[in-house]
């Protein structure tokens, strides 16, 4: 017993620095990169407090290109975000009431976080052009939504999960139907799970890339943008741009946090 104590603190130091080196192996190269693009100098070095600079940021800004690519992406985000949670909130409604196959309708929903995103957007393009579909910005979306409809119903099934049974039976008792349940006390007690599952959806679709790049066509989202500016030769302002992305999905990251402490104190 005395030995277990003495390895207690040991164990807690250990465990300390392996999470300091993971969080670090995490965040400290984002954050790098971020700080280089506020050099306003041609070399990729983290400038001092005074040198700080928004050069390339503004000239980001005169790239008519990227900033219809940002525009692509941010609508495609949204359209997304939007379908996923839809699709994602009766699904995990109904995996909820499900007594039986269960587990098949949840690996179901799940498959095609499985598959990889070089498959998926190869065989939905083979198969929107047997179809005679376009590539457009829908056919993107509709790559988006395979792949973030499982994370928004894991969120979304997450927070179902907490849900007290006794509560929808007392609604019932009560005389409310089941869209008067839903409305009144599931939906409000779910709500952080649906605004993260809008969010998570978002984020991921906003940086996706594979899937896009089979279904995207004439058109460019930010993320193949960027990947043909870093083919043509590294530039400054693709610091700047990846910066603004990270900035970007910092934002979106602390609009979720902030909405859902305000939905819990509620």
């Amino acid at each position: 017993m005395e030995s277990r104590i003495e390895e207690a603190p040991q164990v807690r130091w250990t465990l300390g620095v392996v999470t300091v080196l993971a969080l670090a192996f995490i965040y400290v190269p984002p954050l790098y990169l971020l700080l280089l693009s506020f050099n306003a100098g041609l070399l990729p070095t983290v400038p001092s407090i005074t040198d700080l600079s928004l050069k390339w940021y503004v000239t980001l800004l005169g790239e008519q290109r990227m900033l219809t690519a940002l525009r692509e992406s941010l609508l495609i985000g949204l359209i997304t975000a939007m379908c996923a949670t839809a699709v994602a909130l009766p699904a995990a409604l109904a995996f909820m009431e499900l007594r039986r196959g269960r587990a098949s309708w949840f690996n179901f929903v799940v498959f095609s976080m499985f598959v990889p995103g070089v498959v998926q957007g190869l065989v939905l393009s083979v198969v929107f052009n047997v179809a005679g579909i376009r590539p457009s910005m829908w056919t993107v979306v509709a790559g988006h939504m395979l792949w973030a409809l499982p994370f928004a119903f894991i969120v979304i099934l997450t927070n179902l999960a907490m849900l007290k049974r006794i509560l929808l039976l007392a609604a019932h008792d009560l005389g409310a139907s089941w869209p008067q349940t839903f409305l009144h006390v599931i939906l409000p007690l779910i709500r952080p799970g649906v605004i993260g599952a809008v969010m998570f959806s978002f984020l991921l679709s906003f940086n996706e890339f594979n899937r896009a790049y089979y279904l995207v066509g004439a058109y460019d989202t930010l993320p193949i943008y960027m990947f043909g500016v870093m083919n043509a030769g590294t530039s400054p302002t693709i610091y700047a741009l990846a910066g603004g992305k990270l900035l970007i999905s910092f934002l979106c990251v602390g609009v979720a946090l902030l909405m859902l402490r305000r939905t819990a104190r509620a």
